[in-house]
């Protein structure tokens, strides 16, 4: 009989093998490999159940919205590997992380695994030796509460998701998900997209010169730029003084400078002389920033290092994982004691005792509802190691953050910066012109850091801000000469310059995760997945690091605001999150609050916070969905550009009507295609017009097909250039109905249609081009192996392979017709990479492998560095670098792998079980909501 042990459940591989090597052989640590179990589909419910009360959500909503669960069908093989080692142990430990999520992950495991050995709830907040020992000596019950808001959470996203989403099937598109954060966040996007649209630059000049102190101009003191700044009493407008429709914003008292004007103070303060009117200097200090949460480390990670929030939460967990820093999901900025000296320490070892003040600096969150774990983000331990010391150990973005994380914490700890702020305005009197006599005043500012304090460490980075560009420059750092009232000053090359007032930025990542924090929306540890989830349902896409929506995003926003205005009301959805906190601390009742949400406010329910409720009337979601009234679907895919004109959404994409322009009764008004490459803001009535005279292009002919006898024509579309075969017009019956024409039209034939190739234009594509471009997919051959048909052919994402299901990209667009079966074998070889990517050299070759006689090389892939002969792959171990292995080590890898034999193929999970117990509910806790297990 085997020794009992104890085991220990975490739910990452990563994790299992670190705390492994802490615990020692009394302790098995496995990974649950996140959650095991969730709300099925409604369609892959059992048979019996499709009809019953679970049916539409898998959540029973008439009694106490019980959930039914089941085990994911990939995780059906863990369960059992979990079962069986708990049969062999006398406790368990379940040491999932300590938030809502890691809560439920573990009740799960409890719920599924039915342990009959004592459990025990492990929690910490990072993964060091001292950490996990301790938090095995300090082991706690399972928190209801927080398995509750988990619970709630998810039920809510599901009633949310399923009851709003097939609104937007039918009035938009197919496909589309509608979301409780998602949502907001879009409309977000979309509403700063809207500013830009309504946006009228305005133009104004100004003057600026380079200024010195007339006695002191060779004796080493600096010169300075000022700005023109006053003129005849009056304020000069600068960019921050007008609104966004191009309108000063108090017009009194303040001049807009156009070009004759700004041209006639140069000229009038040629010979001027110039002395200095005030100066004013004040003491400047800076405070360092607080360690990092969850959502400052994503907006820093994009600002400094270029990462989106998913990338840079991604990193955070394995840096995380593998015990380099603390737990990467808080609303908290503070530090433990231990941490707190731990930065102190370290500061006055790197850079002295001065730069640490005599007191600890203590930080609070700032948060609605800070919650999750207890510490903010910083390097693991009682002591920090510097980036100088994880260097080896850590490459890439891991690095990068790491050392961003170590900077951030350590300079937190560190003292004030401090220096003087000087402002000067100096002035002179204009001669001659259209502006003699006037007084004109500039001013400068400069500061002076005498002492460096944290900025010795770390300077926190700064959105793009248009408001604050002109002031920007002044704030930096720039020493301004020893000036007193009344000395004369020298004015050299001065200019009149101008300038228009830009709209408002858009959000990056980075400045949209603030937006949804400051407006209390949804949890940081989720704004990575939410921004992802906007981008991979089209409704935003990137331009460099800003977010634009797309025209989709406008209708399905458009549709929410007028139909569901309170689902995506800013200060509903942050109520919301409050009162999912306060579900989490236990000061409020689920099922309450879920039945107001649901079914609407009932005497005596004390469910959400909000006085109107989901339709502004007391009223729930299932009322609101039920009496929607009519929606005008081709309104609300319509977008007005002006004179006319408006973007419709269609079911190909976006394309513009002239609705202003004249046609014969019974026939459609112009239009033409959006391209994807223009944003919402750039689609201006000049623009579209411009889209619509190339749409009315019937394009250049090319000649006609050799077989059909039909032209052969070369036009502009919404996916760029391209050649079609112009097909007679049909002879259709003038009596058919709609329907039928519609289904007679569908029955014809299609014109062989193609994309001409990125080195082809329009003006020079010939009809030998145009025959080429139309043949394809071109068969290359077929695979020996398989009896597969490969082809070559181009498609959106450029030239491919396909084998199947099977396709791989080819290297140019030329080898569409060049390509030969032997090539195409030999790229099926090698191993798939993503869309997009491109061979990249082998970071290594080490040789010929003894076994295959093929190179073996060292390259980096999707999942890291790994070892190839071509036929066989092998990632490195965490303990091997590219740098380290030797040509012996990667034969032995190599030969392990081949001794495994191929990966099973998994065989698709039946949709209806076969066996499948009643709902189970779940033993009663603190409350006694019935769950499924």
């Amino acid at each position: 009989m085997s020794q009992a042990r104890k085991l220990v459940i975490v739910e990452s591989p990563t994790k299992a093998r670190k705390i492994q090597s802490y615990l020692g052989d009394g302790y098995e640590v496995e990974a649950s490999v996140g959650h095991i179990r969730d709300l099925p589909q409604p369609k892959d419910l059992p048979a019996e159940m499709k009809k019953g009360p679970y049916g539409k959500f898998s959540v029973d909503v008439d009694n106490g919205f019980d959930p039914y669960y089941v085990v994911h069908a990939d995780k059906k093989k863990k369960v059992s590997e979990l079962k069986k080692a708990l049969k062999d142990a006398d406790e368990l430990f379940l040491a999932t992380d300590e938030d809502r999520e890691g809560e439920a992950i573990a009740w799960h495991l409890i719920q599924e695994l039915k342990p009959k050995v004592p459990v025990k709830r492990m929690v910490f907040h990072e993964i060091t030796r001292d950490a996990i020992l301790r938090a095995l000596e300090n082991t706690r019950e399972l928190d209801q509460d927080l398995v509750d808001a988990q619970e709630t959470r998810r039920i809510l996203d599901r009633l949310y998701g399923y009851e709003v989403s097939p609104v937007l099937w039918r009035k938009v598109r197919q496909g589309l998900s509608a979301g409780r954060v998602q949502s907001v966040a879009t409309r977000l996007v979309v509403e700063r997209e809207r500013e830009r649209m309504a946006f009228v630059s305005a133009d104004y000049w100004d003057v600026a010169g380079t200024f010195a102190v007339a006695e002191g101009s060779d004796g080493g003191q600096p010169s300075f730029r000022a700005r023109l700044t006053q003129l005849a009493g009056q304020k000069v407008a600068s960019g921050r003084d007008f609104d966004d429709r191009g309108r000063l914003k108090v017009r009194t008292g303040t001049v807009q400078l156009d070009e004759t004007a700004a041209r006639a103070v140069v000229a009038g303060l040629e010979a001027a002389d110039f002395s200095v009117r005030s100066l004013e200097t004040k003491p400047y200090t800076r405070r360092p920033a607080a360690p990092f949460t969850t959502s400052t480390m994503q907006q820093e990670a994009g600002r400094k290092l270029r990462m989106s929030s998913r990338q840079a939460m991604r990193t955070a967990q394995g840096l995380y994982e593998n015990g380099y820093i603390t737990y990467m999901r808080t609303d908290s900025p503070s530090l433990s004691k231990e941490a707190t000296d731990a930065a102190r320490r370290q500061a006055a070892e790197l850079y002295g005792t001065e730069y640490v003040p005599g007191a600890p600096r203590l930080y609070n969150s700032k948060s609605k509802g800070a919650q999750e774990a207890h510490e903010a983000i910083r390097p693991a331990g009682d002591s920090f190691r510097t980036p100088a010391q994880v260097a080896s150990e850590l490459s890439g973005d891991q690095f990068r953050l790491y050392e961003l994380i170590w900077k951030r914490t350590v300079a937190s700890q560190m003292a004030d910066a401090k220096g003087s702020t000087a402002s000067v305005r100096l002035g002179a009197t204009v001669v001659g012109g259209a502006q003699d006599g006037n007084e004109a005043v500039f001013s400068a500012s400069g500061t002076v850091i005498s002492f460096r304090g944290f900025l010795a460490a770390y300077e926190e980075g700064a959105d793009a801000d248009n408001d604050a560009a002109e002031g920007a420059a002044a704030a930096k750092e720039t020493r301004l000469p020893t000036m007193a009232e009344g000395d004369a000053l020298t004015g050299t090359d001065l200019a009149a310059d101008g300038h228009s007032t830009t709209p408002p930025a858009r959000y990056t990542e980075a400045s949209l995760v603030k937006a949804l924090e400051e407006r209390g929306i949804g949890r940081p540890s989720t704004y990575a997945a939410t921004i992802s989830t906007i981008q991979d349902r089209g409704y935003v896409i990137t331009r460099g690091q800003a977010l634009v929506p797309t025209w989709l995003a406008f209708a399905v926003i458009r549709l929410l605001e007028e139909h569901f205005d309170r689902l995506v009301d800013y200060d509903f959805t942050a109520t919301m999150e409050e009162d999912l906190d306060q579900i989490a601390a236990g000061s409020r009742e689920r099922v309450a609050w879920l039945q107001e949400f649901y079914f609407g406010e009932g005497p005596g329910n004390v469910g959400t916070s909000d006085a109107l409720g989901v339709d502004s009337d007391g009223g729930g979601l299932r009322a609101l969905v039920e009496n929607l009234g009519e929606i005008d679907a081709a309104a609300i895919n319509s977008v007005d550009i002006g004179e006319g004109i408006r973007v419709r959404v269609g079911r190909y994409g976006p394309y513009l009507e002239d609705l202003a322009a004249e046609v014969e009764e019974g026939k459609t008004p112009p239009r033409a295609s959006v391209p994807d490459d223009i944003a919402p803001d750039e689609l201006t009535v000049d623009k579209a017009r411009e889209l619509l005279a190339a749409g009315a292009d019937d394009g250049r002919v090319l000649g006609t097909h050799p077989e059909s006898g039909n032209p052969i024509v070369a036009k502009n579309g919404r996916y760029g250039p391209y050649v079609t075969e112009q097909l007679p017009e049909p002879d259709l019956d003038p009596d058919l109905s709609a329907a039928a024409k519609k289904r007679a039209l569908a029955a014809l034939p299609k014109p062989r249609t193609a994309s001409l190739l990125k080195t082809q234009a329009l003006d020079s594509v010939t009809l030998e081009d145009a025959l080429q471009l139309m043949s394809l997919p071109r068969v290359v051959g077929t695979d020996p192996e398989s009896g597969d048909e490969i082809t070559a052919q181009n498609g959106r994402y450029g030239p491919y392979l396909k084998k199947g299901t099977d396709s791989r990209t080819l290297p140019s667009e030329e080898a569409m017709f060049t390509v030969t079966l032997d090539e195409a074998l030999e790229i099926y070889k090698q191993p798939k990479r993503g869309r997009g990517r491109t061979a990249t050299p082998p970071l290594r070759e080490l040789g010929d492998d003894p076994t295959s006689g093929k190179p073996i090389q060292v390259k980096d892939g999707r999942f890291g560095p790994y070892v190839t002969d071509g036929e066989t792959n092998r990632t490195l171990p965490r303990d091997v670098t590219p740098e380290s292995i030797t040509a012996e080590r990667a034969i032995e890898l190599l030969a392990d792998k081949r001794a495994q034999g191929p990966a099973k193929k998994r065989t698709p999970a039946k949709k209806a079980p076969a066996k499948k117990a009643a709902p189970a509910k779940k033993a009663p806790a603190k409350k006694a909501p019935a769950k499924k297990s």
